[in-house]
């Protein structure tokens, strides 16, 4: 025997109360929305401290701005040699051998100048040497590069990259945080 109760007011027998759904979702709706705002004052919140707040400075940045007006000179000279050789570009393998070998040896010539004299300040007495030899490793590849041609091998210019970022990358960001921009890799060819 079923009973029912038909009278307004009543809370239905079956089990499935609407009130009690309509509780569940506003409860819901309450958490997204708190979420939602938690979430807004946080990007704000980072934007905020990002743009006003952070540090401006660059992480490669030395503080002997001396050495490092030093080696824009020692670099700005062999870049016009470069700019020199590269006027002499031809697509004869011979050729792009010497020059490929002559251009790096002028780059190394250039990082032993700029090694002669070690920057005054700590940092740039701990992170040059690492500039260096990011720059040594890109002279080592270039002339590998020199050997393939000379081998007859019309092979595209490689390099290596660390921790998947190509090895100009790297020094070119190092250049341009302290102001050397020609003192970054030669871009456009080999040269």
């Amino acid at each position: 025997m079923t009973s029912t109760d038909d009278r307004p007011g009543s809370a239905p027998q079956d089990g499935n109360d609407a009130g009690d759904d309509q509780g569940d979702d506003e409860g819901g709706s309450l958490v997204l929305r708190i979420l939602l705002i938690v979430g807004i004052i946080a990007f704000a919140s980072f934007w905020t401290w990002a743009l006003f707040f952070a540090s401006k400075t660059a992480i490669n940045k030395i503080d002997d701005r001396e050495w490092a007006a030093r080696a824009e000179l020692i670099c700005d000279d062999v870049e016009v040699e470069l700019a020199h050789l590269e006027r002499q570009a031809d697509a004869d393998l011979d050729v792009r051998v010497d020059l490929v070998v002559t251009s790096t040896d002028l780059l190394s010539e250039m990082l032993d100048g700029l090694e002669a004299v070690e920057p005054t300040d700590e940092k740039g007495r701990s992170i040059v040497p690492d500039w260096i030899a990011d720059y040594r490793t890109l002279l080592r590849d270039r002339y590998r590069y020199a050997e393939r041609l000379r081998g007859g091998e019309n092979v595209p210019f490689t390099e290596t990259a660390v921790d998947g970022v190509p090895i100009t990358e790297r020094i070119e960001t190092f250049a341009g945080d302290n102001e050397m921009p020609s003192c970054a890799p030669p871009r456009g060819s080999v040269l």
